[in-house]
């Protein structure tokens, strides 16, 4: 039983995953945030930790071994419980308890358990395809000096097209001047006249397009039979994610190559991120979904996981 893969899974979706008697590995948010030294970015995540005193069996892990294997929670509580005591064994034996993306266990001195975080995995999913990245040093203050200067040398001209724009601005407050003193009536005059030469413009394009039409117009003697096509469109709340690009084209040839080795992959949408996430299939049915999950993850890519999420 690869109980590592088990509790993996619960930690995208759980902030605390209990194996009974042994311990439990919790998780909590940390801010996004920028070294001053090295200008590294380093996104959001979920930070690992391990607490020895929390060992009561909530049933969680238990449950989530019973749905995926299939096997009565009676069952289930058995094999986890002597997977647990081999555990222990080879850590009395002094031997390190590699957990694969979750962590390293070992004994102290004092008999306790130490526990090492990986940092080859980012449990947050809010935060899925960012990843670390260094941004050069941006010097402001010595660009807006050297602006100064520029500006103090290079004297601005005044062209001759700005003078133009200026007269025609002061001979057009005029107009609106004298439209203001001659009243009324001779402003509603004039918006008549525009609504009868728009009205004409209308009904001569109307006649044009009329004769377009009528040219346009045949008859087929013999049409085609319809055709009726049957498509089958994805439906399901339970996704299993591919990728997330922040090109929309990478992520259209992402899908044809999975479309390719047989996936009902497709887009369904932009993350909270603005990432365009591509999924192998969505499923309906939660086992079914876990089921191919684990295979995607065995046979293709081990860092797929199931998104649960209702799409339009």
């Amino acid at each position: 039983m690869q109980l590592e893969t088990y509790i993996s899974d619960l930690l995208y979706r759980y902030d605390c995953v209990i194996v009974p008697e042994f311990g439990a590995f919790l998780t909590h948010r940390v801010s996004a945030k920028v070294h001053e030294t090295t200008h590294s970015f380093y996104p959001p995540k979920k930070a690992l930790s391990f607490n020895e005193q929390l060992q009561s069996n909530d049933g969680l892990l238990a449950n989530y071994i019973a749905e995926v294997e299939k096997i009565p929670y009676e069952i289930a509580v058995k094999k986890l419980t002597k997977q647990v005591k081999s555990i222990k064994s080879y850590l009395v034996a002094g031997e390190t308890i590699a957990f694969h993306n979750i962590g390293d266990l070992l004994l102290n001195n004092e008999g306790q358990i130490n526990f090492d975080p990986s940092h080859q995995i980012n449990y947050l999913t809010d935060a899925f395809g960012l990843s670390q990245f260094t941004s050069p040093h941006v010097t402001r203050e010595v660009l807006k000096e050297e602006a100064e200067e520029i500006e103090k040398v290079i004297p601005i001209a005044v062209t001759t097209e700005k003078r133009k724009n200026r007269s025609f601005l002061r001979y057009a407050a005029i107009a609106v001047v004298a439209l203001t003193l001659g009243g009324f009536t001779a402003s509603q005059y004039y918006v008549n006249q525009i609504e009868t030469h728009n009205q004409i413009a209308q009904e001569a394009f109307n006649e044009q397009l009329d004769t377009k039409v009528q040219e346009a117009t045949f008859v087929i003697e013999n049409p085609l039979p319809s055709v009726t096509l049957n498509v089958e469109k994805p439906t399901g709340k339970y996704h299993i994610v591919a990728g997330a690009f922040r090109v929309e084209a990478n992520s259209d040839k992402k899908v044809e190559q999975l479309r390719d080795q047989g996936y009902k992959a497709r887009k369904i949408g932009k993350n909270r991120y603005g990432l365009h996430e591509v999924v192998y299939e969505s499923h309906s049915d939660r086992i079914e979904a876990l089921k191919a999950l684990r295979s995607i993850k065995r046979n293709h890519n081990k860092d797929a996981w199931l998104l649960v999420k209702t799409i339009d």
